[in-house]
Formats: C-alpha cells, structure tokens, sequence
C-alpha cells in the first residue's frame, strides 16, 4: 500500500513536471500578444519618465521587456505553430542602455514602441483567426496571410552575391597561378626574396589593368544600363501596388469610391490609403519607396503633429481592414473617407 502511494506521488510530480516544460515551450498567440503590450507599456513608462531616468530601474525594466518578448520563441495553436524573431528588439535595447542623449533616446523609444503595437496587432489577428468558427479554406488564406508578415518570417540566410562570387574565384586563381614560396631549409634568403619581389610586381601589374579597363569601360556600361533605367523608372510602387507616371492622387482616390459603390470596401480601403500616401508624396511629407511599410511612412510625418495624429488613425483603420479577418462595413469606408479629407486639409 506504501509503495502504491509513493508510486502514484511520483507518477503525480512527473506529469506536473511535463506540462510545465510543454507550457515554457510555446505560448499560444493569445499569451503572445499579452506579453508584447505588457513590454510596450513598459517601454511608454520609460518614455513618460526619460527626463528623470534612474539607470537602475531602467536596467530592470529593460530586464523584464526581454523576458516578455525574446528573441526568438514557438507561437503554437490546435494544428499548427510558428517561430517569431523579435532580434530586432535586442539590438535596440542595448542601444539604448549605451546612449544617454534624450534625442537619440526618445527616437529609439518611439521606434520600439511603434513596432511591438504592430507585433501585438499581427499577434491579436492571429488569435482571432485561429479563434474564428469560419471556413477551413478561408482560415488557410487568412492565416497565411498573416504568416507572411515580417516578424514571423524566419531570417533569411545571406547568400554570396555575384561580385563576392568572382572575388573568390579569382583571389583563388591568383593563388593557384602564384602560390606562396615554400623555401627548403638551406635555400638562399635572397633568392626568396626576389621571388617574393616578383609576385608582388605581378600582383600589382594586374590589379592596375583591372582597374584600367574598369575605368575604360564601366562608364559607358553604366550609361547603357541607366538610359534603360531611366525609361522605366516613371512608375511608382507602394505598399507593392505599381501606380503609374499618369495616375494622380484624385485618380486613385476616385477608383477608391467606385471599389465603395461596387461594394468591395476593402479594396477601396486600401485603395484610398494608397491615394492618401500618393499625395502626401506630392506635398513633399512623405517619400515613396518600394520597400517601404505603412509603418514607416507614418514616421515620415512625424514631425507634423497634426497630419501624424490624423494618419495614425487612418493607418490603424487600414490595418484593421486590410490585414482584419472582420468584413470591412459600410461606416467604416464612411470614416475611412472622413479622415482621408481631414488629412488631405492638414497637409495643405
């Protein structure tokens, strides 16, 4: 009877035991989402209070957003997991314990915080679409959707680019063409030392003619190539979308309310947005780029208090459409197309 009872209290601990490990393991996107605001309410307190920091206290707040969000952990859901990379924050926390001007501080500061709001908006529309009682095609789409965003990629492995390529493979010709001297014990050292002599002459005879016929004949290949460039550079890409030379910002805008009236508000959501960073781009505000995020345009106008103010909540609404599992309504193209005006009149 002793025994049994041991037995069962060992059998007891060891199943306690395992779902602890099982539970420090992955953390569901729910649990995710918690801990990142909790280390962005964090990271606004020492925004509040950076005129009187106290480097302690900020060392153990700091302590606490890394265990909130590591950089690197297993988000897992019934039928499915993925691994975040959250690096990023590392890297500029410890720029922040080594810095002590407010200016550098502050930018720092905003930028984390603007990054764990999106993380924790990416990790709430994840929750929500496992949550969902939809189809299972239209959750495949949706969490695909989802996945493909930047923090749950993993980092891709950096390749040898073409020129590092050739480098290699003629640093490599050049040392099979002229290996080093191996001199045998009792070989003149002069006889090594002219030999010596005479690679360095090679090496830089030839390093003059690469650089010679580069600079014979790379301007002439760079005219080629940027003639071809230029004829093709009248386009713009945002947010992915090509927008051409043609199309101005009230273009766009008018396919935004016919995409409203034909009844597919979610396109003309994003659409309007579009429109919306097309002027700005034409009032000097912002500047377009390919690789660009909506998060980043938002930081362009920053130091413009009241288009900033406007264009967070459009951003927030575009999000919320674009990347939402939630139907996009009726009163949310109407206030969608409120703010784009009340914007528009700022930027003026």
């Amino acid at each position: 009877m002793i025994l049994r009872t041991q037995f069962t209290g060992l059998l007891c601990c060891a199943v306690v035991v395992c779902l602890t490990v099982c539970s420090a393991i992955a953390a569901t996107p729910a649990e995710y989402k918690q801990r990142v605001e909790s280390a962005r309410m964090s990271v606004e307190e020492m925004l509040s209070d950076l005129d009187e920091s106290d480097t302690e206290l900020e060392r153990e707040i700091v302590a606490d957003i890394r265990k909130d969000v590591p950089p690197t952990e297993t988000i897992s859901w019934p039928g499915g997991s993925v691994e975040t990379d959250n690096r990023w924050l590392e890297t500029m926390l410890n720029d922040l314990l080594e810095r002590r001007e407010t200016k550098p501080r502050t930018d720092l500061l905003i930028n984390i915080s603007e990054r764990l709001l999106a993380v924790a908006e990416s990790a709430d529309n994840l929750a929500k679409a496992v949550e969902s009682s939809r189809s299972k095609d239209e959750d495949k789409q949706k969490l695909a959707e989802i996945l493909r965003r930047e923090e749950y990629q993993k980092p891709e492995v950096r390749e040898e680019s073409l020129f590092q390529k050739w480098w290699r493979e003629f640093t490599e010709w050049l040392s099979r063409v002229f290996p080093k001297p191996s001199l045998e014990p009792g070989t003149p050292s002069s006889f090594g030392s002219l030999q010596f002599g005479l690679q360095i002459l090679i090496f830089a005879i030839v390093i003059a003619l690469v650089g010679f016929l580069l600079y014979r004949f790379l301007p002439a290949i760079r005219g080629r190539l940027g003639s071809k460039t230029k004829k093709t550079n009248g386009d713009r890409v945002i947010l992915g979308e090509r927008i051409g030379v043609d199309q101005s910002a009230n273009d766009l805008f008018s396919e935004a309310e016919q995409l409203a009236r034909d009844g597919d508000l979610r396109a003309a959501i994003r659409k309007g947005y579009i429109a919306l960073l097309c002027d700005l781009s034409d009032r000097k505000l912002v500047r377009l780029a390919r690789h660009k995020t909506n998060r980043d345009y938002l930081r362009d106008v920053r130091k413009n208090e009241a288009v900033f103010e406007n264009m967070r909540g459009m951003t927030t609404k575009f999000e919320a459409n674009w990347y939402g599992l939630r139907p996009a309504e009726q009163n949310d193209w109407e206030d969608f197309r409120s703010g784009y005006r009340k914007t528009i009149e700022e930027a003026r």
